[in-house]
């Protein structure tokens, strides 16, 4: 038996066939496409915005923009996903998916930021479907770490915008919203009843959604195991870590413009922005996550209209776009590696 077929077996759950690990060939370059339309649309609104607020503006505050800044803000955001990463290897540990080496399981993390676009970044269970044809583990078992890490990332990112809201109100609005949404999650997930009735209820639907009940039965357990309170601890304190760097990323930006927008606040409006985006169903949290950020900056923080254009542009560039870089750099990587990956040709590596 060969090294992923090994590993498929370790993984599937008793009596589970093969038949039944979700996979297909074709998830690859439809997603890559899909990416590729959001990355056009992200321009295309960028573009918009400049417009709108004055290029000629835009561009002065630009010529007067220290660029250190921006390589710091991309440093700061590697960082969390460094952290992130360490997050993703203590649930593969947690799940007992054993065999996947430290190279291949940090480009494979990566390589999700290629669909990071997506609504609520959940087409980041594109790395399931890598990790699949690369090691053989089952998608199923894997998939509900993406939900796992969202859960944490909100609560990372909940926290800091109560910490950066002490003496400022408005902010436990958000932070209301959010634990609210945890809350609300974790009592469904961590009620056994209520989960298999709620799934019970999707079998009971017509033909695809009666196949796929097995699959969120596996789906569930193991999201029910990376929910518990023992397993929340760690990548909670890593997804505050990793988020505090992007916050800071912003008011590394800031200062390159010449603002001088206190750390808290610059942590307040960044962690407002990336919950409202993750909250409303559009991919990436495109102009929400902008017009929220570009908001507080002016209303809030009274920084000019022409520098928070920049610092809204700069700050998505050196967060949200430079991970979909690092994901097609990461998966590009993988593809040399593992020439078959995604469909692509057969054999081994040279």
């Amino acid at each position: 038996m060969g090294r992923g077929n090994t590993l498929v077996a370790k993984s599937l759950p008793q009596g589970l066939p093969m038949s039944a690990v979700p996979v297909s060939r074709s998830v690859g370059p439809h997603a890559l496409r899909r990416a590729l339309l959001a990355m056009l649309l992200g321009v295309v609104l960028y573009g918009a915005f400049a417009v709108w607020r004055g290029v000629g503006k835009m561009g002065d505050e630009l010529t007067r923009f220290r660029w250190w800044a921006f390589a710091a803000a991309c440093a700061l955001a590697f960082g969390n996903y460094l952290l992130r990463w360490l997050k993703w290897e203590f649930y593969l540990a947690r799940l007992n998916i054993r065999g996947v080496g430290k190279v291949d399981s940090f480009l494979t993390f990566l390589s999700g930021f290629v669909l990071t676009v997506t609504p609520g970044k959940v087409g980041e269970v594109f790395k399931s479907v890598v990790l699949f044809q690369i090691h053989g583990v089952p998608v199923a078992r894997t998939a509900p770490v993406v939900v796992a890490e969202r859960v944490t990332d909100v609560i990372g990112i909940v926290t800091l915008i109560v910490l950066g809201s002490l003496g400022f109100s408005g902010g436990l609005v958000w932070a209301g919203l959010g634990s609210a949404a945890v809350v609300v999650l974790l009592v469904v997930v961590s009620n056994r009843g209520l989960s298999h009735s709620l799934i019970a209820l999707i079998e009971t639907g017509p033909g695809p959604l009666k196949r796929i009940g097995p699959k969120l039965l596996e789906a569930y357990d193991s999201l029910a195991t990376l929910v518990r309170l023992p397993n929340l601890i760690v990548p909670t304190v890593l997804s505050i870590g990793a988020w505090s760097l992007e916050c800071t990323a912003l008011w590394v930006i800031l200062r390159g413009l010449g603002q001088s927008t206190r750390p808290g606040l610059a942590t307040f409006f960044y962690a407002t922005s990336t919950l409202a985006g993750a909250l409303v169903p559009v991919p990436g949290g495109l102009g929400v996550t902008e017009a929220s950020l570009q908001g507080q900056l002016q209303e809030l923080g009274h920084v000019t209209p022409a520098a928070s254009t920049a610092a809204m542009i700069l700050v998505r560039f050196a967060t949200l776009w430079f991970a979909v870089l690092v994901g097609f750099v990461s998966l590009s990587a993988l593809k040399r590696r593992y020439p078959s990956l995604l469909g692509g040709r057969k054999g081994p590596v040279p």
